[in-house]
């Protein structure tokens, strides 16, 4: 049973991780992504 939980542990926790990291991401690629798409709309508009 002990050899169970310490494989939840050992996949759980960089699972958790892994999630935690990829939903905080996610809104901050969105940003960066409509701010670039605005840049190369202001960059045409110029010439």
């Amino acid at each position: 049973m002990e050899e169970i939980y310490t494989h939840i542990a050992n996949l759980g926790f960089p699972i958790a991780v892994s999630v935690y990291l990829l939903v905080r991401i996610e809104g901050k690629l969105n940003n960066l992504t409509q701010s670039i798409n605005e840049l190369s709309k202001v960059i045409a508009s110029m010439k």
